[in-house]
C-alpha cells in the first residue's frame, strides 16, 4: 500500500516537472520545485476554491479538468477556461499572495499538484533565472483573459460562439486524448460565451440546419469549419 502511495506520488511529480510553466528549467531545478509540492484529489463538482478566498499557493492540473469562473452577485456565470492536464492556474497568488480573482471547480474528477507561495518564492531566490518563464506565462494568461473578455463585451453571439468552438477544437486535437477531455453542455457554452442557452440553442440548430456542425449524441463536431471561421468574424 505505501508503495503504490509512493509510485502515484512520484509520478505526480513527474508530471508537474513536465507542466509547460517548468520547461525552461534544468532537470535537477525541477527536481528541486517538484518535491516541495503536495498533492490532492477533488471529486467532480468540488470547490477548489472560491473568488476572495485568501491565495496562499499555485496548482497545477496532472489530471483530470478545472473549471475557472467569475460569478456576479446576481448569480450569473462567466466562464473563464477548462484546464487541462499540464495548465496551471492560482499563479497570480504566486507574486501577491492576496485573494483569488475567480473560482475554481472539479469539472471532472482531478488530481492536482499544489505549491505553496512561500516554497516557490524560497525556489526563485536561489534561482531567479526562472522568473522570465513566470513572468511569460502571467502575460499569456492576462492576455487570453482580456481577449475572452474584448469577445464577450463587443462582439455579437453568432461569432462568439465561432470562436468558442473553433478554439475548443483546436483545444481537443492538442489534447493527448488519454485525458478524457469531455464536451460542454449547451448551458456551460453559454457561460463561457456570455449567453442564455436557449441562444446558444437557437445558433447551433440553425448552423446544423446548414450544414455547419453536426450534434449527434451530445457530441459535437466540426463539418464546415470554413463556415466556421467566416462566422466567427
Amino acid at each position: 500500500m505505501e508503495q503504490g502511495v509512493r509510485k502515484s506520488t512520484d509520478e505526480a511529480r513527474r508530471l508537474l516537472g513536465e507542466c509547460f510553466l517548468f520547461h525552461g528549467l534544468g532537470p535537477e531545478e525541477r527536481k528541486e520545485l517538484t518535491t516541495r509540492a503536495h498533492i490532492r484529489r477533488f471529486a467532480t463538482g468540488d470547490t477548489i476554491f472560491h473568488m476572495g478566498s485568501p491565495g496562499s499557493s499555485m496548482m497545477a492540473v496532472l489530471s483530470g479538468e478545472v473549471r475557472i469562473s467569475i460569478s456576479s452577485p446576481e448569480g450569473r456565470e462567466l466562464l473563464l477556461a477548462i484546464l487541462q492536464p499540464g495548465e496551471v492556474f492560482g499563479e497570480i497568488a504566486l507574486l501577491d499572495g492576496k485573494e483569488r480573482s475567480a473560482d475554481a471547480k472539479a469539472h471532472s474528477a482531478c488530481s492536482l499538484a499544489i505549491l505553496e507561495r512561500r516554497e516557490v518564492l524560497a525556489f526563485l531566490e536561489h534561482h531567479p533565472d526562472a522568473w522570465p518563464r513566470i513572468v511569460e506565462v502571467l502575460c499569456e494568461r492576462f492576455r487570453d483573459n482580456t481577449q475572452h473578455v474584448a469577445e464577450v463585451a463587443l462582439m455579437q453571439l453568432p461569432a462568439r460562439l465561432a470562436k468558442a468552438l473553433l478554439r475548443m477544437d483546436a483545444e481537443r486535437k492538442s489534447t493527448d486524448p488519454r485525458s478524457g477531455r469531455g464536451q460542454l453542455s449547451q448551458r456551460e457554452l453559454g457561460n463561457l460565451v456570455g449567453a442564455a442557452r436557449e441562444s446558444v440553442n437557437k445558433c447551433l440548430n440553425d448552423w446544423q440546419r446548414r450544414g455547419v456542425i453536426r450534434i449527434e449524441d451530445n457530441q459535437l463536431a466540426i463539418l464546415d469549419r470554413a463556415a466556421l471561421e467566416r462566422l466567427a468574424h
